[in-house]
């Protein structure tokens, strides 16, 4: 494996870091400015891991590359599962459009539902790695808790799928500059997302299908949500009640659903 290297900005950051602490010890009457300069530098750091699709932390799967944008494929990637009520119907629902997704599923859900787990990869869709615990605080876990967590993910997919995860989406795409360095031990890829519905807050089927499909394009990752997926006004998680026309309108736009690993070959 090749050595790891930070990006320029946590680079640039870190040497930020290191002149304002210098500049407080040597040069303590100006302590403001050194704090200020502190501050700029977490600043950049706090928002780059604010911006689930920035790629000035590390390595991020934004988008697909070239020779997929090439073929028309998109990928459609499904976070939260798996999820006893709702993936199954899921899955019908992409094996009646011969269609195949990117499941980022939850390790301590994979473990309460294997069966459910081991139906998606039997489907032909893919398996990777959401985190084992899906901590709303992931972004502010230190480097060893960070491994911990990816290590328990892994674990629990390799033996469940056998298959050994290749990609990790943190909790909401919400990281902090620790994560490049975990993902590059783990040999893990960061993956995001070109568009995302908010279908966990939003119960509209048709707001979520707009915000999918306008300036939809080869080579977009959507996300959607089969786990903590809200519900419409007739209590039906909208995923289900918007997922058969998105595959309608990727059709007719002769837009093509691959997994990740099939759009990276």
């Amino acid at each position: 494996m090749a050595r790891y290297r930070p990006t320029p900005t946590v680079v640039i950051c870190l040497l930020l870091h290191a002149v304002a602490v210098l500049g407080v010890l040597l040069m303590p009457a100006h302590w403001a400015g050194w704090l200020a300069l502190l501050a700029l530098a977490q600043v950049v750091l706090t928002g780059c891991g604010l911006l689930p699709r920035c790629t000035l932390l590390g390595l991020n799967l934004n988008r697909l590359p070239a020779a997929a944008i090439k073929r028309r494929e998109v990928a459609l990637t499904i976070d939260d599962g798996p999820d006893p009520e709702v993936t199954p119907q899921v899955l019908a629902q992409l094996a009646a459009a011969d269609v195949k997704a990117t499941f980022f599923c939850i390790g301590w859900r994979a473990r309460q539902h294997p069966a459910l787990l081991r139906a998606i990869v039997a489907a032909g869709h893919q398996v990777e790695n959401h985190g084992d615990g899906h901590s709303n605080a992931f972004a502010l876990y230190g480097p060893r808790r960070i491994e911990a967590d990816l290590q328990a993910g892994n674990a629990t997919f390799s033996e469940l799928t056998g298959r050994r995860p290749r990609f990790f989406r943190p909790t909401a795409g919400l990281r902090n500059p620790f994560l490049d360095a975990v993902l590059h031990r783990l040999d893990l890829r960061l993956a995001s997302w070109t568009r995302r519905a908010y279908d966990t807050r939003c119960g509209n089927a048709d707001t979520v299908y707009h915000r999918l499909t306008d300036r939809l394009d080869a080579g977009d990752i959507l996300l959607l949500h089969d786990g903590h997926a809200a519900r419409t006004t007739d209590g039906q998680p909208v995923i289900l009640a918007m997922l058969p026309r998105l595959l309608a309108t990727l059709n007719q736009r002769q837009l093509k659903p691959v997994t990740l690993d099939a759009a990276l070959k």
